[in-house]
Order: C-alpha cells, then structure tokens, then sequence
C-alpha cells in the first residue's frame, strides 16, 4: 500500500478490501450438504438386509456380512478421500467428487429396483444359464455399492474439515471453543439428518415400495450437491500441500537407513533439519528412533543453498518425523475404539428383532422396524445439545473444566455404556426368544409375537449415549492432537476405525456362524432368530467390550507423555508468534 507523509490518503492508496470468505455464512451449505448425504446414504441402510433377503435371496448371515463389507469399503475409502485432499486437489474438489460418485450409486442402485431383469430370480436344477446371470446382477448391485462407498469415502473426511477451515480464526481468543461448538452442532445437524432418513425414508420404503424407496434418495443427493456448489464463491480453499503419506514413508526409510546413527545429548537441537520454513522446531523424546530421519549428517551433501534437503529420501524435517510420531501415538487408542463401533453396528439383527415384535403404536399406525435406530441418533443428539449448552457450563462453574470433560474420559465413558447396551440387548433377546417358542412360534420367524418392540428401545438409547461420548470424543482427540496440516487425515483416522470395526463384526457375524452350525446343528445366527441364539452373541460381544476397555485404560496411561517432552516442542507460526502444533493431549 502506498503511504505519503501528509497522510491524507491518494488514488492510489486504496484501501484495504474487507475479508469476503468463510466465516458462518458459509456453515449452512457444508451442513446441508452433508445433511443431506446422510439422509440419501442411511436411508437405504436399515432395510437394506430386507432387500438383500427378498429380492436377492440372500440368508440373514450372508447379508449382514456384505453390508459390514460395504460399511468398511466406506470407511476405507475415507483415508483415501483425505489423500486425495490433503495432498493434491483439496477439499472442495473432493467433496464435489465425492457427491458425484454417490449420485451415480445411487442411481444405480435405484435402477436395480425400477427394472425387473436387473434383479435376480428363483434358480433351479434345470435352469442352467441362471449362475452367470445371478452373477452379472450381483455385479451391477456391488457396483451401486462402490461408487456410494467411494462418494461416502470423499466427503465424509472432508465435510467437517472443510467446515473448521471457515471458523479457524486465530485472532479470536475463543478460537478453541468456536471449533468445538462447531463439532458438536455438525454432529447434531447429520443426526438430525439421520432421523429423518431413519422415519421418512423407512417409511416410504415399507409403504410405497423400493422403486419410490430407493428413489427419494437419489433427488436427495441432487440437491445435497447443489446446495454445497452456490456456496463455491463464498468458500475458504486451503491449498492441498505435498503429501504427507509420501512423507511418512519417507520418515521410516531413512530412520531406518541411519539407525546405526547415534542420536545427539537431548539437550543439542543444532544438528536436526528444521526445514525452510519451520514449524517445529526440535524433535520430542518419544519414539526417538525416528528422530534420526531429521538429523544432519553432511551439511554440504545433504542441504541445498536455500536450506532444504537435497534428497528428501535421505533426509527428512523436524515436522514430518513428529507428524509420523502423531500418528503412531495415536493408534493404540483408536485401536481401542473398535469393539464400541462393532456394538453399535449390530443393527441388522436388531432389524430383524424388531420386525418380530409388536410394533403398533395405534391400532392404524405400525412403526416400520428399520426405524427403530432413530432413538439412537435422537439419543445422540439431545446429549450434544445438553453437554454443549448445559453440562459444559456447569462443569466450568462448579469444577473449573473451561472445556469441559477430557476427550479421553468422555471415550471410555462411551466404551462402558457400549457393554451395558449389549448386555441389554442380550437379556431382551432371551426373553423374546422364549416368548416366541412359548407362543408355538419357533417355526415361524415372519410372525408378529405377542411382545412389545419398545423393549428395544433401552438398549438403542444405550447405544446412541455410547456413540455420542466416544465418537466425539474421539474426533477432538484426533482434531486436537494433530497438526493443522493433518486434519483431514484426523478425521479419516478415525472413519478408518469405523471401517475396520465392520471388518471385526464380519469376521466375528461369519465365524461365530460357522461355528455354531457345525456338525447339523442350528447356528446363533440363523435366519429364524427363534430358532437361533442372538442372545449367545450378544454376550459374546459384551464380555469382548470388557476386555477391550482394560486395554483401552492402558493405552490412556501409555500416552500421557512427560512434561519435559513437552516443554520441549517450540512451535511457531508464520509471525513467529502462535503455534500450529497441537501436541498437549487433555488431561484423563
């Protein structure tokens, strides 16, 4: 800007323009748009074992363990999607990608309902042409399933990131809390999202039929990535940097090229490559194996004129050894949060349980079984509400907790919750089971027993309270333990453990099935669950969960790092002012 001594202000000196992007008017397009995905994509989620089962003849255990497949191909696919955008096209591109591919899965998946041929038939003995045509079918419908786990798998690790690039403002000394707000209200709003899938969509499905059912959500996606393109102008886009999976493989080649190489005093930073532009600025004490990935060895050979590394390959910064390090921290405790999500996804089952029961409300009005999980995402969403707007402020008040309770307390207070919910399930299942072979009904699993489906209504309480503490829990944990730069790879961290939970409930629905039919005998999950014992496995998962929450206490006390290493962590930012480094776990 030009400045003259009279300070008056001339043509040329214009002034500065005032900041046009992000901020909170753009928070409306992010959310609808993900809102939106998430009542197309779960809409067609709890009834989908019913369409599995009769239109392609599929048994009760073979469905549940391809749609396990298809949650953990979703899930999967999100480190991908943050690949993609942390490293090459950024967010927006990605999302918009991501709402591309879900729309043609969708429709695809729609058009498997619209046209008879696509679907398969009855087979026998004497049909030889039908095995080749049940398989092309059976193509067609697992390629719906790919492109929405593709689409699911960009926009899902990318929506909330996107959403916090537009609020982190640094200036602001609430910064902090304005992001947290922000998770907590997007948490809600999908929730919200996904009771309206869980009723609206279920009953349409139950009532009018696949064709309709399958098709609602297609206009749905429609219009869920429209709404997220009129925002474009308004959007905040950070640049992807270069890539940080590239960066981690980089780390572990050279530390272990240079592990003959002896680490300096921990007291003598001098010898460590900081980088150009650094922003941290000496290496922690833990994992300190993987600090001799940053040290330099020949100043001349390995740094070039301007202070960068002449081989990235033989020699790596400060920062990416800690990203690595932030990582690997990390995982024992996201591992620990993989039997709560094999608890919370035993809805399949639970379906099935329902549409057993008695479901009328009124003699006129039947609740569609598929929509028995709304009382978990309703469950979800009125604990946000409370614990943002209520529990926060009195925990401040009264104990002094700016924040609230710790990421890591409010995780294991969801791995508890998660055993109690199965061992409820499991009591409420062994009393429907006798019910039914009481009744004369073991023969006949299509009849509506003479109990109450609301005795199902507890254990989906349970479970929606356990996935509201550890699901959030654990986004902040990643959001905040991370740097910056790896945001994205944060959140699909975390949807990894969602994908490798399915990968567990799959191997645990097919061995447990494979087991117990041996021999001629009836299996825990045969498609009859009066015939079955649901209840048996059930059990089996709660008594997983109490083993699970031992090793995850481990992991919390295995954490917590010492105060020297963490004096030891400088950071700066471009003033040289603020830090971009988050490294202080909250405190257990």
């Amino acid at each position: 800007m030009v400045t003259y001594s009279d300070g008056k202000e001339k043509l040329l000196n214009h002034p500065r323009k005032p900041i046009t992007k992000g901020g909170f008017r753009t928070i409306p397009f992010i959310i609808v748009n993900e809102s939106f995905e998430k009542v197309a994509s779960y809409g067609l989620m709890p009834n989908m074992i019913f369409y599995l089962m009769d239109s392609y003849h599929m048994e009760a255990a073979s469905a549940t363990i391809i749609l396990s497949l298809w949650s953990a191909m979703s899930n999967t696919l999100a480190i991908f999607g943050a690949f993609l955008s942390d490293s090459y096209l950024g967010r927006f591109p990605v999302i918009i990608l991501g709402s591309i591919s879900s729309l043609l899965g969708m429709t695809l998946l729609w058009l498997t309902a619209m046209v008879p041929q696509l679907k398969p038939q009855l087979c026998d003995s004497f049909n030889h042409s039908c095995s080749s045509s049940q398989s092309a079918k059976l193509a067609l419908l697992f390629s719906s399933f790919g492109l929405m786990s593709i689409g699911a798998g960009c926009i899902r690790p990318c929506s909330i990131s996107f959403g916090a690039d537009q609020l982190d403002n640094k200036e602001n000394p609430n910064n902090q809390r304005v992001l947290q707000s922000f998770i907590n209200w997007y948490y809600a709003s999908t929730g919200l999202a996904s009771v309206f899938a869980l009723t609206i969509i279920v009953y349409i499905q139950d009532h009018w039929g696949w064709q309709v059912g399958f098709g609602v959500p297609v206009i749905l996606m429609v219009f869920s990535a429209l709404m997220f393109l009129l925002g474009s102008s308004l959007y905040i886009k950070v640049k992807a940097s270069e890539s940080l999976f590239t960066g981690f493989v980089q780390v572990l080649v050279v530390a272990i090229k240079n592990r003959h190489v002896s680490l300096p005093p921990s007291d003598f930073d001098a010898c460590f490559h900081k980088g150009r532009e650094p922003i941290v600025v000496a290496p922690t004490e833990n994992l300190r194996w993987l600090n001799k990935a940053c040290i330099v060895l020949n100043p001349d050979q390995d740094l070039n004129s301007d202070g960068s590394a002449s081989n990235p390959w033989s020699l790596c910064t400060v920062e990416q050894v800690e990203s690595l390090k932030a990582i690997l921290r990390a995982l024992p405790i996201w591992s620990a949060g993989i039997m709560v999500i094999v608890s919370i996804c035993q809805n399949s089952f639970s379906t099935l349980q329902a549409k057993s029961m008695n479901r009328h409300i009124t003699s006129g009005f039947e609740i569609p079984a598929g929509s028995f999980g709304v009382i978990t995402v309703v469950t979800l969403t009125i604990w946000v509400a409370l614990y943002d707007r209520v529990m926060i402020l009195l925990l401040e008040k009264c104990m002094g907790k700016q924040n609230g309770l710790s990421s890591k307390f409010r995780m294991g207070m969801g791995l508890v919750i998660s055993c109690i919910a199965m061992a409820v399930s499991a009591l409420v299942e062994t009393r429907r089971r006798e019910l039914a072979i009481r009744q004369g009904l073991g023969d006949d699993p299509n009849a509506a027993l003479d109990m109450s489906a609301m005795w199902l209504v507890p254990q989906y309480a349970l479970l929606g309270l356990a996935e509201a503490l550890f699901s959030i829990g654990q986004m902040e944990f990643f959001y905040t333990q991370f740097p910056k730069s790896m945001t994205s790879i944060g959140m699909a961290i975390s949807t990894l453990g969602l994908a490798v939970s399915s990968l567990v409930g799959s191997f645990l629905v097919n061995t447990v099935n494979f087991a117990t039919s041996r021999e001629g005998n009836v299996s825990w999950l045969d498609s009859n669950l009066n015939k079955g014992h649901v209840d048996y496995y059930y059990w089996l998962i709660t008594f997983l969960g109490f083993l699970n929450f031992v090793y995850f206490l481990i992991c919390c006390r295995a954490y917590k790092p010492n105060e020297k290493e963490i004096t030891r962590l400088v950071a700066v930012e471009e003033n040289n002012e603020e830090s971009e480094y988050r490294d202080l776990p909250n405190s257990a």
